[in-house]
């Protein structure tokens, strides 16, 4: 048993997705304008769009929706650790005031770890448009992301609509000096992260640990479609239709770096998110 174990154990290990940054160049960094960049109002204070944000609400039908009104995750839609891990007993989470809160901290063993947030194994959309609103942390090692992935026998199509890197610094093009987020990524990996991607991009913003933005993704058979704050930043056209569920996470490290005593901890400097939503188009 201990042998059969071992193996499952290392077999999950070699296909764990391995969300390899790929650094920014000029050709593929593009800048905000400055009208796309300013916060948006949270869906607390203004009445929820009925369709994905600077699109027709006429195209689309909403499949899911979660705006964290509650007191609590709601344990039916997410789990709170990716599929080879277990759940860190060290909680830096919460639900409150309308939004979903997840902040760097040590556990027990003093040490940062990654928590991760998503609908695994109860809900997965092949195509659509998925839209989220956040708010993004600061600071040293900090690297949240807004993604759509699957875990198919040894495939493991993973579609990155939204990850930051404060702590990479000014000269590393993700934040300023004071390792605020200055910019975030979309990358595209039809077979995986352990092969090259089919693309990436890099938007140049304002910091957006300041304020909320939008960031969505309109994923249909042979395109897929980039947008910050409802404007479209990146078209790649490529092909994938597994189904894929989609995860919120704050994880530590990549271009962002190690985290250390300087990385602001607690639940001032969270990854809040403020919405989810995700419909099918008509």
């Amino acid at each position: 048993m201990k042998t059969i174990l071992l193996m499952m154990l290392m077999t999950a290990l070699s296909c764990v997705p391995q969300k390899t940054v790929v650094k920014p160049t000029s050709s593929e960094t593009v800048v905000a304008s400055p009208a796309a960049s300013q916060p948006q109002a949270s869906p607390v204070q203004e009445a929820v769009s009925t369709g994905p944000y600077g699109l027709n609400p006429g195209d689309f039908i909403l499949t899911f929706s979660e705006d964290f009104y509650g007191s609590a995750l709601n344990k039916t839609i997410w789990n709170d650790a990716i599929f080879y891990e277990k759940s860190n007993s060290t909680i830096n989470y919460k639900v409150s005031n309308g939004s979903l809160k997840i902040w760097p901290a040590r556990d027990t063993s003093g040490k940062f770890f990654n928590r991760t947030i998503d609908t695994d194994g109860k809900f997965t959309q092949t195509y659509g448009y998925f839209e989220m609103e956040a708010k993004l942390p600061r600071g040293k090692g900090t690297w949240p992301a807004f993604w759509i992935f699957n875990h198919i026998g040894d495939r493991r199509p993973e579609i990155d609509i939204m990850e930051a890197y404060a702590g990479g610094g000014p000269s590393s093009g993700w934040s300023d000096a004071s390792l605020n987020p200055t910019a975030f990524a979309a990358t595209v990996w039809p077979q995986g992260s352990t092969t090259d991607p089919a693309g990436h991009k890099t938007l140049v913003t304002s910091d957006l640990s300041k304020g909320f933005h939008k960031y969505g993704l309109l994923w249909e058979p042979s395109k897929l479609t980039f947008y910050f704050d409802g404007s479209a930043f990146y078209t790649l056209n490529v092909s994938m239709n597994d189904p894929m569920y989609i995860l919120l996470d704050l994880w530590f490290g990549s271009a962002s770096g190690t985290p250390d005593t300087s990385t602001p901890t607690g639940e001032a400097n969270s990854f809040e998110v403020n919405y989810l939503k995700v419909w099918k188009k008509k």
